[in-house]
């Protein structure tokens, strides 16, 4: 466990894409990015939060990071439970395909 607090968890992806590759997941359920609605916006900001606070926190915070959420099968998605993953520690290049 990375970060913990009482609205996410925050841990290292078992099979990472990057040096850092940490994924955090809101305690409450959301399939995807689409089922959240108006009254998830405190949620939603507060995971882009905890990712600013886990970047600093394992040093990719100056160099630069990637916040990425894949929605639905073929976005990229293998979970079906709202996640962001973190990923950075080496620079990223651009191939979401």
């Amino acid at each position: 466990m990375v970060y913990e607090d009482e609205q996410s968890v925050a841990f290292e992806d078992i099979n990472p894409k990057a040096p850092v590759h940490i994924l955090i997941v809101p305690r409450q359920h959301l399939a995807t990015i689409l089922d959240a609605t108006q009254t998830d916006d405190r949620l939603l900001g507060h995971l882009l939060l905890v990712a600013n606070r886990i970047a600093k926190q394992v040093g990719i915070a100056e160099r630069g990071f990637r916040l990425v959420i894949n929605c639905n099968s073929d976005g990229g998605q293998a979970v079906f439970h709202l996640h962001l993953h973190l990923l950075g520690g080496r620079p990223l290049s651009w191939h979401p395909a």
